[in-house]
């Protein structure tokens, strides 16, 4: 056998081939109904966004501060251990938060897929987009939405927990006395977004 024959252990495989033999392994998955989850980085001013996403639709956004490799294998024990990089299923997710974070859209039409929240940490999310952009709102005010004006704490930690950040804007939800509070991505991050959504 010589290096040219792709059956000798000798064969020269490039990127180009690796690249191919992912986009079969993917398509093939897809269409056998056994991808479940997608999943794709993309470059962005908050840095490197982990997007994921079930046929139902986005499933989770993570910030690389929270460990891309560890968010992985927490979706694949809680969800489904059948993940596989498949770029092309959040194009649609990325294009729309390039877009956001350009400063082109102030709200965002992607399906979703909340399977990761639940209870009244489900119930606060569903509030979340209720808060215009530009706009805030405390705690407290969060809590009244949401039908439990004394589960301040409860909607921190919904927030804290929030599997779709940006998607789902928690950034608007703000301590009583307008500090930033606490955010999955960082402070940075936080006053990153109010700041783009002011300046609109």
């Amino acid at each position: 056998m010589s290096p040219t024959d792709p059956l000798s252990p000798l064969a020269v495989v490039d990127d180009g081939d690796l690249a191919r033999l992912h986009a079969r392994l993917v398509a093939d998955a897809a269409a056998h109904g056994v991808l479940d989850i997608g999943y794709r980085t993309l470059e962005t001013p908050l840095g490197t966004l982990l997007l994921a996403a079930t046929e139902k639709g986005l499933l989770r956004v993570a910030f690389a501060r929270e460990g891309h490799d560890a968010v992985l294998a927490a979706l694949a024990a809680r969800v489904s251990p059948r993940i596989l990089h498949a770029p092309a299923r959040l194009d649609a997710a990325a294009r729309e938060i390039d877009d956001y974070l350009a400063g082109r859209i102030r709200a965002f039409d992607l399906p979703v897929d909340l399977r990761l929240a639940t209870g009244f940490r489900r119930e606060v999310l569903d509030h979340l987009p209720e808060i215009p952009y530009g706009r805030t709102a405390s705690y407290t005010q969060v809590a009244a939405a949401a039908g439990r004006p004394r589960a301040v704490r409860a909607v921190g930690t919904a927030c804290a927990t929030n599997p779709l950040p940006l998607v789902l804007p928690c950034h608007r939800v703000l301590r009583s006395d307008g500090s930033l509070g606490g955010y999955l991505g960082g402070p940075e991050a936080k006053k990153l977004l109010l700041d783009l959504e002011r300046a609109a």
